[in-house]
């Protein structure tokens, strides 16, 4: 199961910056998809929700539900940190199910406090949205901002 820990990670990673080379899977360099909508063109980014919960199910690894908007400048903002590193889009790729929503929802497991961005939901491969997963914003509980991350001491 998914710890907090293991998510606070993930989002502290991204913010830290990478000092690897372009980030290339396992298998080798894959064609770029549209999927990807410019966050990490290399990952293998779910099609829809539905293909999403079941990967997670079938690969048991966890689902990372991204929710942005194009025009916005947070999700702007995000994406770039995202994409400047390397070891996140890694650790995404080999220990996650990714899935990119460019659109709201909804379904109100995907939107338990509202619907804002860029927020991210995480749920575990028995198909549980992750309530317990949050960030530090009490009006916003699933939203992150590239600045919190800076807050956490960890190292990678």
């Amino acid at each position: 199961k998914m710890t907090r820990a293991a998510a606070s990670l993930v989002l502290v990673l991204v913010a830290l910056s990478s000092t690897f080379a372009k980030y290339v899977p396992k298998s080798g360099q894959r064609i770029p998809q549209s999927l990807s909508r410019g966050w990490g063109d290399q990952m293998n980014w779910a099609q829809t929700y539905e293909e999403a919960l079941f990967l997670s199910r079938s690969r048991n690894k966890p689902l990372m539900v991204l929710f942005l908007l194009e025009d916005c400048p947070r999700s702007q903002a995000f994406k770039q940190a995202f994409n400047e590193n390397d070891k996140i889009q890694r650790i995404l790729d080999e220990d996650f199910v990714v899935f990119n929503m460019m659109q709201e929802t909804v379904d109100q497991h995907l939107s338990p406090d509202g619907q804002y961005v860029p927020r991210i939901i995480f749920v575990d491969p028995s198909m549980t949205v992750r309530d317990d997963i949050t960030g530090r914003y009490s009006n916003r509980l699933y939203g992150y901002e590239v600045e919190d991350m800076k807050l956490c001491k960890c190292s990678s």
